[in-house]
């Protein structure tokens, strides 16, 4: 079992990822055990994850090893993304000084509205019928 620099928990939606970054490598990314291209299916949400190691410059010095359950895929993408910023910080806590300003430290509060009684989603009203 390789020892690992650092461990972070990131969080988006209903997706929640854990996340070991392994000294000596060469920036790449397991999730769920395949690369991120092949996991999450769009090139947009691969650079998305691969954004804390592209602010903080930190690409060739650690391969991330992501486990991540819930949500859809783009809620999976950010929450890849939260979990190796907080385990770049738990690596070497310089780190926040870059990640911190980017927004990669903060957990995205959004999340969906609950519905409410009398509509049939959380905003979407009953047809309106004038007669």
């Amino acid at each position: 079992m390789p020892n690992y620099a650092g461990y972070g928990t990131g969080r988006r939606k209903q997706a929640v990822a854990k996340v070991w970054l392994i000294p000596g490598g060469s920036g790449q990314i397991q999730i769920n055990g395949k690369r991120p291209l092949e996991y999450l299916k769009r090139d947009r949400l691969t650079v998305v994850v691969g954004e804390p190691f592209r602010v903080t410059d930190t690409g060739d010095r650690y391969d991330a090893k992501c486990i991540v359950l819930g949500g859809g895929l783009a809620g999976q993408a950010g929450a890849v993304r939260h979990g190796i910023a907080n385990a770049l910080v738990d690596a070497d806590v310089e780190y926040r000084r870059a990640l911190g300003p980017a927004g990669l430290l903060t957990r995205d509060p959004r999340v969906k509205e609950r519905k409410h009684a009398g509509f049939r989603k959380a905003r979407r009203a009953k047809q309106f019928s004038k007669r």
